[in-house]
């Protein structure tokens, strides 16, 4: 699985000209499954980013996560994130998990995240999503968890 994070002082995601998900500060998510991935994979990704120092402390340095501002959070799916772009000037998306087993588990990762968070909002799988953010720092960082 990989998340792609970004922390943000707002993001939106519009389908078909209407708000789907929108938050102020915390962070905006980019998720994506990967061939190979399961629920295991999707929960120490979850785990990983709820509990990922990216906010300032008193002192200013990054000692918060998200959990602990209780900031926003917005999943959105992008399988993209798992292009292969070693070659040539067309990516290739076989590194990313198949279309039912990619929802399957954005699915189970937003299930998780209401489950453990106050603030989620979510994109839509198999969407044309425009989403909108102002990046807060900036501050971006790439995760990526992989099956034994």
């Amino acid at each position: 699985m990989i998340a792609l994070l970004q922390r943000v002082t707002q993001a939106k995601v519009v389908v078909d000209g209407a708000v789907i998900g929108a938050i102020d500060a915390g962070l905006m998510v980019l998720v994506c499954a990967e061939r190979g991935d399961t629920e295991k994979e999707a929960d120490t990704l979850l785990n990983k980013l709820l509990g990922y120092r990216v906010f300032a402390d008193d002192a200013g340095k990054m000692n918060r996560s998200v959990s602990d501002t209780a900031g926003g959070l917005l999943l959105v799916p992008q399988f993209t994130l798992a292009a292969d772009t070693k070659s040539g000037t067309r990516p290739s998306f076989t590194p990313a998990a198949a279309p039912e087993d990619g929802r399957r588990l954005f699915e189970h990762v937003v299930r998780q995240a209401r489950a453990k968070h106050p603030m989620v909002e979510t994109g839509q799988f198999g969407a044309d999503m425009q989403v909108s953010l102002t990046n807060d720092g900036p501050v971006t960082f790439w995760l990526q968890t992989s099956p034994k």
